[in-house]
């Protein structure tokens, strides 16, 4: 058991949190404006959501009602996630993959052996973060005029109301009235986000062994970047759709019946569109 949890994976954890940490100081504003345009529907059917539809034009509104603090709107929580998410993800990944190899690091694994332990760590890490992804929504979704603009007559959810102070305050808030399913919401999108990880670090370790194999000789930075890079980019372009409906599912101004029925309100919007 020491030899299995030894100083190699405990590595990968503090690099993957310290990696999530810092991409989200550099991105959350852009992931604020992604997750407002994911759930606006552009007609109206909600009184208090923004009427913006690029992500400029979502940044210039917080901005201008908030200051530039607004673009930092759920970055707590986001931070915590992305941290906790990445660093979860390569401990259990790695762990894995030097289980299989029983100690040699020179083994090579299967395409499904990586695809299976990359599925199997990101269902592990979905099932621990997940609540932390709903509370990061439900602050990104806190809306600059929220109170004067949206009649109680509309309100489909009690918590929409209370605008958070805190991540705690928000969690305190979701578990008053919504309980253990509303921590939960979205886990489903979710788990087929897990195959972003799986398809991602498939491309990435086939781009770093078939390196290695052709040149005999270990990876630059610069090299590692580009494979990381390259995977990320072809896994995010084929999942991108499962966030979307994440996001949906996880708003506290709509009330959906699953899957399928966030599915059906988006053909609905793209046939209208």
């Amino acid at each position: 058991m020491t030899n299995f949890l030894d100083k190699t994976q405990w590595q990968h954890l503090v690099a993957g949190v310290t990696g999530g940490v810092v991409s989200v100081l550099v991105l959350h504003p852009l992931d604020l404006a992604k997750i407002r345009l994911q759930v606006n529907e552009g007609t109206g059917v909600i009184a208090c959501r923004p009427k913006t539809t690029g992500t400029i034009q979502t940044l210039y509104e917080i901005v201008q009602c908030r200051g530039l603090r607004g673009l930092y709107l759920g970055f707590t929580p986001n931070a915590i996630g992305a941290g906790s998410s990445w660093g979860l993800y390569f401990f259990f990944y790695e762990s894995l993959k030097r289980f299989a190899q029983r100690g040699d690091k020179t083994k090579s694994l299967t395409t499904n052996q990586y695809l299976t332990f990359a599925a199997f760590s990101g269902v592990i890490t979905l099932s621990i973060v997940n609540p932390i992804w709903v509370i990061k929504t439900r602050l990104c979704l806190q809306y600059e005029k929220v109170t004067k603009s949206f009649p109680k007559s509309q309100i489909t959810n009690p918590s929409l109301v209370i605008h958070s102070q805190s991540t705690w305050h928000a969690l305190h808030n979701l578990w008053i009235h919504e309980g253990f399913a509303g921590l939960y919401r979205g886990y489903v999108p979710g788990l087929f986000g897990v195959s972003h990880g799986a398809i991602q670090f498939m491309f990435y370790e086939h781009f770093k062994n078939s390196y290695n194999t052709q040149y005999r000789g270990k990876s630059s930075a610069v090299e590692y970047l580009t494979f990381s890079s390259a995977s990320k980019l072809i896994a995010a372009v084929i999942t991108y759709p499962y966030q979307v409906i994440r996001s949906r599912m996880q708003d506290q101004h709509r009330k959906y019946d699953g899957v399928t029925d966030v599915i059906r309100q988006l053909w609905k919007i793209l046939n209208r569109s």
